[in-house]
């Protein structure tokens, strides 16, 4: 699924259209920097998507398993490379 791109306004002016209608994630830009993102929810998942989700949980859960590695190693270098993109 492609992300769509809007301006900050764009996306103020037609939020109810973005909330009730988008299915596509939407990255809002600010001076063409993005400032955030926007990721509808589905209102329900078909049974084929949350086998999908949990056939990927198993396959991750798998990877860290033989790699030896823990969720919460994940976590904190998740939190610490996000701390260094803030500076």
């Amino acid at each position: 699924m492609e992300t769509v791109k809007i301006g900050m306004r764009e996306f103020r002016d037609k939020l109810a259209t973005y909330l009730l209608e988008s299915d596509a994630p939407v990255a809002i830009t600010r001076h063409g920097d993005t400032v955030g993102y926007f990721i509808p929810a589905r209102r329900k998942r078909s049974d084929a998507d949350k086998d999908a989700l949990k056939e990927a949980a198993g396959r991750w859960q798998e990877i860290l398993d033989a790699e030896g590695i823990a969720e919460d190693e994940i976590v904190t270098d998740f939190k610490q490379w996000r701390a260094k993109q803030k500076r």
